[in-house]
C-alpha cells in the first residue's frame, strides 16, 4: 500500500500538491468559524446522580443553582443605606428575564450570610435561564456587563464567572503559546536541518495539521457537543506531531537522497519511494497509535473528554495526512533543493554526522552498547528510579474545577477571595430534590438531614406538591475531602416511605465526575492497550515487542503522574512555577495526560524500533548469530535515531513548554507533565531501557506464535521489503565492517 501510494506521489507530485493547497484553503475558511460551534463545561455524566437532580429541579422549579455571585461594594456607604440599595436594585431590574432566571439579594431575604463582616458590601445571587450548559454560556456572555454598577465596585465570582475566565484565558494563552513556540521552532530546525528551505517543512506540515483539525472539529460541531478546550489539544498534539513527522519524513529523505548519485535524473523519485516506505511507513504507524490513544477518550460520557478526543484525533489524523501527502510531494518537486540556504560550517558539521550515522560505532552506538554489557544493572536501577519518582502518585487527591484554577490576577479569582475573607468561611451546599413526600415525611427527612454531622444548615427552597427542593450548607471549599464526605453521608440519609431524594450541586458534581472517571477508566486502559498491541503486531510482526513497550510505557508515565502530583497537589514549587495549589488534581486532567503521553510515548518507539527491525531483517543471514545480529540491530537502530529523536524531542518540548507558561492551572499542569514524560521517554526509554530489554530478551523480541508469524509475513507491512540476496549480502558487508 505504501509503495503504491509512494509510486503515486512520485508520478503526480504536482497534482497532489495543488488539491492539498486547495484543500488547504477551504479548510482555513471553514475552520476559522469553529470558535462560535464550541461549548463551554461538559464535565458531568448524563446518568448520574447529580445531573437528574438538576434536570429534575429544572423541570419542577426552573434553574435554582448559584450561578453567578456580584459582589457590590462602597468606599463610603454601608450596603443597607438606602443609596447603597438603589443603587444595587437599578442595576439588577433591568436584567432581561430571557437570560436571568432568578436573582436573590439581602434586601429581600434579609440573610446575614449576604453581607460583609464590616457592612460594606453584599453579595447578589444569580441564577441564569437556559435548558443547557451552551444556553447558560450564552446567557452569562450577554449579561456580564449589565451586572457592572457605575457606582459601586463590582466583583463577578461562580461557576459561570470562572467559566468566562478561563476562556479568556485559554484564548489568550493559546495566542501566546504560538507566538512563543512557532519562531523558535523554525529556529532550531533551522539548526538542526542546516538549510532553510528544510527547517521551513516542519513549521508547513504544523500549520497544516491545525488548519485542517479546526475544520474538522468544526465540521464535528453540527453533530456533537465539542467544548472549546479542544483547540488546545489541536494546537498542542498537531504542532507537536507534525513536527515530529516531517522531521522523521525529510531527514529520511535527505539521507536516502545522498546515497544516490547527483548526475541521477530518477535519483529525486527512488528517494521519496525509500522514504515513504521506512519513514512513511513509522509515520503511519505512529499515528494510528497516537489517534487511537486519543480514541479511549471517547468512552468517557463527559462531553468534556470526549471533545478532547475529538480534537486529538482530527488533529493527529491531518498532520499524519499531511506528512503522507504534501510534504512528500513537496520534497519530490523540491529535490536536491531541500538544502538550499544553508548555514555557515554546515557542510562540515553534516559530513561528520553521516560518517556516524550509518554504522553502529558512534556516539549513540556506543552508548547502546554500553547498556547492553549491564542490562539488568540498568534496567533494576531506572525502574526503581522511575518508581521512586512515580511514588507521590500513591497519595494523590481527587478534585474538579473551581477558581484555583485560575491565576491570582483574574477577577473571578479576585471575587471569589474577597467573598471569603469579607463573608466569613467558606461554605458549600448541596441541592436536594425529594420527590413523592407529604409534609411530614419531608419534615422528617429534614430532621435527619440537620443531625448529620457537619451540616449548618438546611432550607426548603421550593415546593410543590409531594416535591420540595431542598438546600443544606455546611462550612468548607466545595472540593475538599471533607466536602466530598459530606456528599456520601448526604445520599446516606434514607427518605421516610416511599420518597425519594437526588443530591446535587458543585460537591455532588465532583464526587459523581470521580466515580463516573472511575467507572470508565478500566475500559479506557484497555482500549488503549488493544490498540497498541494490534498495531504494534502489524508493524513488527512480534507479540513480545508490543508487551514490552506498553509495560515500559506505564511506567513512564507514572513517573509523570507522580511529579504533578508533587507539584501540584502537594504544592511544591509554586512560587516557581507562579501557581497556588489547591491541594488536589482535577481529576480530568490526569485522564487527558493519559490519552496524550500513551500515544506520544509510541511515537518515538515506532521510530526507533523501526530501524531496529530494519537492521535486524538486513542481517538475517546464516553466517551471524542471533545474539551478535541483536546486538547489532539494536546499536545501529539507536545510532541512526539517535540525533533524529533528539532534535525531534526538543522541538517538541518548546512547543509543549509554551504551554506550560500558561496562567491556568491544568493546562500548566497537562504542560509540565507532558514535558516530564517526553524527557524521560527520549532519554531513558529510548537510550537505556529499550538498549536493555532488547539485549536480555535477545532473539524472543521477535517471537510470535507460528500462526501469527506466517499471517505477518504475508500480509505484514516491512519497512523496506527486502530479497533474502539483499540482506544476506548487507549480512557479509556487515560482517566484513566489523
Amino acid at each position: 500500500m505504501i509503495q503504491r501510494w509512494a509510486q503515486l506521489l512520485v508520478t503526480h507530485a504536482k497534482f497532489v500538491l495543488v488539491f492539498g493547497v486547495i484543500a488547504l484553503a477551504s479548510a482555513g475558511v471553514y475552520g476559522a468559524g469553529v470558535f462560535a460551534s464550541l461549548s463551554d463545561g461538559g464535565f458531568d455524566d448524563p446518568d448520574s446522580e447529580s445531573a437528574r437532580e438538576l434536570a429534575l429541579e429544572r423541570k419542577n422549579f426552573g434553574n435554582q443553582s448559584v450561578d453567578v455571585v456580584a459582589i457590590y461594594s462602597g468606599d463610603e456607604l454601608m450596603a443597607t443605606s438606602p443609596a447603597f440599595r438603589q443603587e444595587v436594585q437599578d442595576v439588577l431590574v433591568g436584567l432581561p428575564e430571557e437570560s436571568v432566571a432568578s436573582v436573590t439579594t439581602y434586601y429581600e431575604t434579609r440573610s446575614p450570610e449576604l453581607l460583609s463582616h464590616d457592612g460594606r458590601a453584599t453579595q447578589v445571587l444569580i441564577s441564569l435561564a437556559g435548558g443547557s450548559q451552551d444556553e447558560m454560556s450564552d446567557n452569562y456572555d450577554a449579561v456580564k456587563d449589565d451586572f457592572v454598577s457605575d457606582e459601586l465596585e463590582t466583583n463577578l465570582t461562580g461557576p459561570w464567572a470562572v467559566y468566562g475566565d478561563v476562556n479568556t484565558i485559554a484564548s489568550e494563552d493559546l495566542a501566546q503559546a504560538e507566538k512563543l513556540s512557532l519562531p523558535i521552532v523554525l529556529a532550531l530546525s533551522l539548526i538542526i536541518f542546516g538549510s532553510l528551505v528544510a527547517a521551513s517543512m516542519p513549521v508547513m506540515v504544523g500549520a497544516v495539521a491545525v488548519i485542517g483539525a479546526l475544520a474538522v472539529v468544526r465540521l464535528l460541531t453540527l453533530f456533537t457537543e465539542v467544548s472549546v478546550f479542544s483547540i488546545n489539544v489541536i494546537t498542542l498534539l498537531g504542532m507537536g506531531l507534525a513536527i515530529d513527522y516531517a522531521l522523521f519524513v525529510v531527514s529520511r529523505f535527505r539521507e536516502e537522497l545522498a546515497k544516490l548519485p547527483e548526475n541521477d535524473p530518477a535519483a529525486v523519485g527512488t528517494a521519496v519511494r525509500a522514504t515513504m516506505a521506512t519513514a512513511g511507513r513509522t509515520v503511519l504507524f505512529s499515528g494510528l497509535t497516537v489517534a487511537g490513544a486519543m480514541a479511549s477518550l471517547l468512552i468517557f460520557p463527559q462531553s468534556f473528554l470526549r471533545s478532547m478526543g475529538y480534537g486529538g484525533i482530527a488533529a493527529v489524523i491531518v498532520a499524519m495526512l499531511a506528512a503522507l501527502t504534501i510534504l512528500p510531494a513537496t520534497l519530490m518537486l523540491l529535490g536536491r533543493r531541500i538544502d538550499s540556504g544553508r548555514l555557515p560550517r554546515w557542510l562540515k558539521r553534516r559530513g561528520r554526522r553521516r560518517a556516524t550515522t550509518d554504522s553502529d560505532r558512534g556516539a549513540w552506538a556506543r552508548l547502546a552498547h554500553s547498556v547492553m554489557r549491564r542490562p539488568v544493572t540498568y534496567l533494576v536501577v531506572i525502574v526503581v528510579g522511575l518508581l521512586a519518582i512515580a511514588s507521590p502518585f500513591l497519595g494523590v487527591k481527587w478534585g474538579s474545577v473551581d477558581y484555583r484554577v485560575l491565576p491570582a490576577e483574574a477577577p473571578a479569582y479576585i471575587a471569589a477571595e474577597k467573598l471569603n475573607t469579607e463573608f466569613g468561611p467558606e461554605s458549600s451546599t448541596a441541592n436536594i430534590m425529594l420527590t413523592g413526600a407529604d409534609r411530614q415525611e419531608t419534615a422528617t427527612y429534614i430532621g435527619d438531614l440537620d443531625a448529620v454531622s457537619g451540616v449548618d444548615g438546611v432550607q426548603p427552597i421550593e415546593q410543590a406538591g409531594r416535591t420540595t427542593l431542598l438546600r443544606v450548607a455546611w462550612e468548607g471549599n466545595s472540593q475538599s475531602a471533607f466536602s466530598q464526605d459530606m456528599v456520601g453521608d448526604l445520599r446516606g440519609v434514607t427518605p421516610p416511605g416511599g420518597a425519594e431524594a437526588l443530591v446535587g450541586g458543585l460537591t455532588a458534581d465532583t464526587v459523581d465526575l470521580l466515580a463516573s472517571v472511575g467507572d470508565h477508566l478500566p475500559w479506557m486502559g484497555l482500549t488503549v492497550v488493544g490498540v497498541m498491541l494490534l498495531l504494534l503486531f502489524l508493524a513488527f510482526g512480534s507479540i513480545v515487542i508490543p508487551i514490552k513497550a506498553v509495560v515500559m510505557n506505564v511506567v513512564s508515565i507514572i513517573a509523570s503522574f507522580g511529579v504533578v502530583t508533587w507539584i501540584f497537589s502537594d504544592g511544591n514549587l509554586e512560587g516557581l512555577l507562579g501557581f497556588q495549589s489547591s491541594g488536589f488534581l482535577d481529576a480530568t486532567q490526569p485522564i487527558l495526560m493519559l490519552a496524550i503521553l500513551f500515544g506520544l510515548s509510541m511515537d518515538y518507539e515506532v521510530f526507533l524500533l523501526s530501524r531496529v527491525r530494519e537492521q535486524w531483517d538486513l542481517t538475517g543471514g546464516p553466517s551471524t548469530s542471533p545474539g551478535h545480529r541483536n546486538t547489532l540491530a539494536v546499536a545501529t537502530g539507536v545510532q541512526k535515531t539517535g540525533r533524529i529523536i533528539t532534535s525531534a524531542a526538543l522541538l517538541l518540548a518548546v512547543v509543549i513548554g509554551a504551554f506550560a507558561t500558561s496562567g491556568l492551572v491544568f493546562m500548566k499542569l497537562i504542560g509540565i507533565g507532558m514535558l516530564v514524560a517526553l524527557l524521560i521517554d527520549a532519554t531513558v526509554v529510548r537510550a537505556l531501557l529499550v538498549p536493555a530489554t532488547m539485549k536480555l530478551l535477545g532473539r524472543a523480541n521477535w517471537w510470535a506464535p507460528g500462526p501469527m508469524r506466517r499471517w505477518w509475513e504475508k500480509y505484514g507491512m516491512r519497512e523496506g521489503a527486502r530479497s533474502a540476496a539483499q540482506r544476506h549480502a548487507a549480512e557479509d558487508e556487515q560482517l566484513v565492517s566489523s
